[in-house]
């Protein structure tokens, strides 16, 4: 079934953002001070293109001991990457869920892409790990 709904998920939306995540990464990765970042770009790259399988957890979920997304330099991170391209993304993928919720079938993967534009704008902390 995921299967299914990735390949529909792909022409709903998925490939374009995926391509976001992945420019905004490339960007990060030429700044050099970025890097951090657009690694964590590329992860939310492949988890954009192919989301169903998988979910979005608190680091601290999956970790015995604290992680920097839970200190205050993750949430600086996270106030750097808001102003550098968090909201940028978010901003597609809501675009993209408005005009996904305008018709019938694309309601549920408008949903997804809302869910996406929220951990687009504050990504550090989360980790992806299948459903």
């Amino acid at each position: 079934m995921s299967l299914l709904l990735n390949i529909l998920w792909i022409a709903c939306g998925g490939l374009w953002m995926a391509g976001a995540w992945v420019i905004a990464a490339v960007i990060m990765a030429l700044t050099i001070v970025g890097l951090p970042w657009a690694r964590a770009a590329m992860t939310m790259a492949q988890y954009t293109l192919l989301p169903f399988g998988f979910r979005s957890v608190p680091r601290s979920a999956t970790s015995l001991s604290p992680t920097l997304g839970d200190t205050p330099l993750g949430t600086l991170g996270n106030l750097i990457w808001l102003v550098l391209a968090g909201w940028w993304l978010a901003l597609g993928h809501l675009v993209t869920a408005v005009l996904l919720a305008l018709t019938i079938i694309g309601i549920p993967f408008a949903w997804a892409h809302l869910k996406l534009a929220g951990l687009a704008l504050w990504p550090i902390g989360r980790e992806i790990v299948p459903a």
